[in-house]
């Protein structure tokens, strides 16, 4: 029956590995032929790679930048943010909470109407990549206050900043040495799924845009609606070439985080 067991898990794990990994090497291995239709015995080549590379390097660019401005946003609002609702437990703070989770509640198109409604009427906000920011860290802000507010709720937050205002440490020293190092593990795993959301956010995005301000995703989607399949893939192989390095970066300093704190 151990047997029987092991074979199964096994079984399901490499069914959905295979699911996993089966359309994306199909993808990649598009956007290295020389025509999809004929496969690989056509040949391969870096064709199409170059194409999109001249086509849509401002969108990665811009994308890398808005996903770095929304992280760096979201850390001066959301860690203090959590480190307030940790700090004040109640109804006020469980309100405050909901507040803040709002907009994941609310279609990205209906979020992104909103603004266009509430800043449209701004013409050199509306044509600058901040207006797309101010969607993206909308979006991204509840994710950063629950990672950060999750670790706070489990440590023994006021021992600790008694402990050291008995040493004479001020508000912002205690912030500074006390709650940013213990939320760390938080501050990380936060950073991750903000930076990760950033770069892949596209309905939002796609009512934010402007043709001047393409992000990954919107012109991901420009490229399979107008182009030749070979130069979508191609796309997509950039797209994982630049995302994945970047995930596992954040992940590894998330768990040595961890580690440390451990």
């Amino acid at each position: 029956m151990t047997s029987l067991g092991k074979i199964v898990q096994i079984s399901v794990t490499l069914l959905a590995s295979a699911f996993l990994l089966v359309p994306t090497i199909q993808s990649v291995l598009a956007g290295l032929t020389v025509n999809y239709f004929q496969g690989l015995r056509s040949g391969l080549t870096l064709e199409w790679i170059a194409v999109v590379w001249e086509l849509y390097a401002s969108s990665t660019f811009l994308s890398l930048g808005l996903s770095l401005a929304c992280l760096a946003v979201t850390l001066v609002i959301g860690v203090p943010a959590a480190y307030v609702l940790a700090r004040n437990p109640g109804r006020i703070a469980r309100a405050m909470e909901e507040f803040i989770s709002l907009p994941l509640a609310i279609p990205g198109l209906a979020l992104a109407l909103a603004l266009l409604q509430l800043y449209g009427t701004f013409k050199e906000f509306r044509i600058s990549w901040t207006f797309i920011l101010v969607g993206h860290v909308l979006y991204t802000l509840p994710f950063m206050v629950r990672s950060v507010q999750s670790v706070l709720a489990a440590i023994d937050l006021k021992t600790l900043e008694e402990a050291a205002a008995s040493l004479g440490a001020g508000p912002v020293r205690r912030f500074v040495d006390v709650v940013v190092p213990n939320a760390l593990p938080g501050i990380l795993a936060g950073a991750l799924t903000v930076v990760t959301l950033s770069i892949g956010e596209f309905n939002l995005t796609w009512m934010l845009h402007t043709p001047f301000l393409k992000t990954l995703p919107v012109g991901l989607a420009d490229s399979y609606a107008s182009m030749r399949l070979e130069i979508a893939s191609a796309y997509t192989l950039i797209f994982f070439v630049m995302i994945v390095p970047l995930l596992v970066t954040m992940q590894w300093a998330s768990a040595r985080a961890q580690r440390i704190s451990q």
